[in-house]
């Protein structure tokens, strides 16, 4: 067993890690910059090997403190994950939760969801992140993910089930007018497109329904990488785009869009919340979750 003092040195190391020089650490900590120094020092010295690169201006980790930095961080945060799940205020969801959602259902659906929790608990602080591809938790330092589609990228992961979506695929009035509404799949070939770009690929489109899915592949005339651009993109007049039924509804209320192919376009996308493995699962993330889950059930991610 660590003594204490070792155990002291680890919350330094790890504090000093995430900052970018020993003052900042300090001030982190409540603490001199020299007691920062001598600690790290110290535990340098009993590892017998250099944690840090040291300049005028600037630490960074060295291999080895990358490693070690990794290993420490996660035994840091299981032990805070336990301390959390203890006392009478666990079930309250308090602390800093760092989430990343998909660019246009993060900011349409999820984020009013999250403004609305952090409204009813002062405590919860979120860092929000909106991106379109997906990000491991574990590399990034992200509690928690939102996803859509399948579940490839995250065998590693915990994963629930929000719900599910059609994907609708739709272009303005204008652009049908000018080139003609398709009444086949195979008159998609001759039409424009709009398509989500992931990992260096158009994003094929998915059509049918569960029981009988198939992936078309369209001319990709514009490739974007941000839900919210492919969008625009379909109002403008650009071409044809396919996008979860939540985040056009409103275009296609209004008019603004025009969905097409109805009868050949009934395919459901999974929602999920992910989230890394934990012996304590944190009650920020449990709270959020079942939260979102409620939701789900009511209609919020329909």
């Amino acid at each position: 067993m660590l003594p204490v003092e070792s155990l002291n040195g680890l919350a330094t190391f790890v504090t000093t890690a995430r900052s970018a020089t020993f003052t900042e650490a300090a001030d982190a900590l409540g603490i001199s910059r020299s007691a920062v120094g001598k600690a790290i020092a110290r535990l340098e010295a009993r590892l017998g090997v250099r944690l840090f690169h040291r300049t005028t201006r600037r630490i960074a980790l060295t291999t080895d403190g990358e490693a070690y930095y990794a290993s420490c961080a996660a035994a840091l945060d299981e032990i805070a994950a336990a301390e959390a799940c203890l006392g009478s205020a666990a079930h309250l969801p308090s602390g800093r939760l760092r989430i990343d959602m998909p660019s246009s259902f993060g900011r349409l659906v999820v984020l009013p969801v999250l403004l609305k929790m952090c409204q009813q608990y002062p405590d919860l602080q979120l860092t929000m992140t909106f991106t379109d591809h997906f990000v491991d938790p574990l590399e990034e330092g992200i509690d928690l993910l939102i996803r859509f589609g399948g579940l490839h990228h995250a065998e590693h992961l915990v994963a629930r089930k929000l719900a599910s979506q059609r994907l609708v695929t739709c272009a303005a009035p204008a652009y049908l007018h000018a080139h003609g509404t398709p009444r086949t799949v195979d008159e998609l070939h001759a039409h424009r497109s709009i398509v989500g770009y992931r990992h260096g690929q158009p994003v094929a489109w998915r059509m049918g329904d569960a029981g009988t899915q198939a992936v078309f592949i369209p001319s990709g005339t514009y490739q974007l990488n941000d839900g919210d651009a492919v969008i625009e993109g379909a109002l403008a007049g650009l071409g044809i785009c396919q996008m979860p039924v939540s985040l056009v509804r409103r275009h296609l209320e209004s008019g603004a869009l025009q969905s097409v192919l109805d009868h050949c376009m009934q395919h459901q996308v999974d929602i999920h919340a992910l989230w890394p493995q934990t012996r304590h699962l944190r009650p920020k993330v449990r709270y959020v979750v079942e939260e979102l889950t409620r939701l789900a059930g009511e209609g919020a991610f329909d």
